[in-house]
């Protein structure tokens, strides 16, 4: 029988990322996503929230602690994890997602919280002109008579 493991969160940061590298040199961060959603109890609409640990590695973990700070709003796609231990003398579990690809969003000049991100650093992006689509093509230009209406 086939498996499929794959999450995609999308909500907002609980705390700021912390850094930090394992031996190996590789950095990892542990997030928490708190996770919106609106259900109907007792004929009134209620906001529930649903918080998700997270744990990013590499370059991702990186990022995310250099441009994310609380109550910044992320896009996550992962995979569920079960880690299990023995703590006095008792079984434990939890389940987290690990974090394999990350997309801020919000708007660049601000407006994503107090995390968002700076200005594009990328002199590339910063032309005139925008960048091409997957097409090779600019954004589509209207004509140049007028439209007839």
């Amino acid at each position: 029988m086939a498996s499929y493991n794959r999450v995609v969160l999308m909500g907002n940061l609980t705390h700021d990322p912390e850094l930090r590298y394992i031996p190996s040199g590789t950095a990892v961060t542990d997030v928490r996503l708190a996770v919106n959603d609106r259900v109907k109890r007792n004929n009134e609409w209620v906001d529930e929230a649903t918080f998700v640990d997270i744990t990013l590695w590499g370059r991702t973990a990186e990022v995310a602690s250099e441009y994310l700070s609380k109550g910044s709003p992320v896009l996550i796609e992962g995979r569920l994890k079960l880690d299990q231990w023995e703590q006095d003398g008792q079984k434990r579990s939890k389940l987290k997602v690990i974090g394999e690809r990350m997309q801020m969003l919000g708007s660049r000049g601000g407006g994503g919280g107090e995390g968002s991100r700076p200005q594009q650093r990328d002199s590339q992006y910063s032309q005139a002109a925008p960048p091409a689509n997957d097409y090779g093509q600019g954004p589509p230009q209207p004509p140049d008579d007028d439209i007839p209406f």
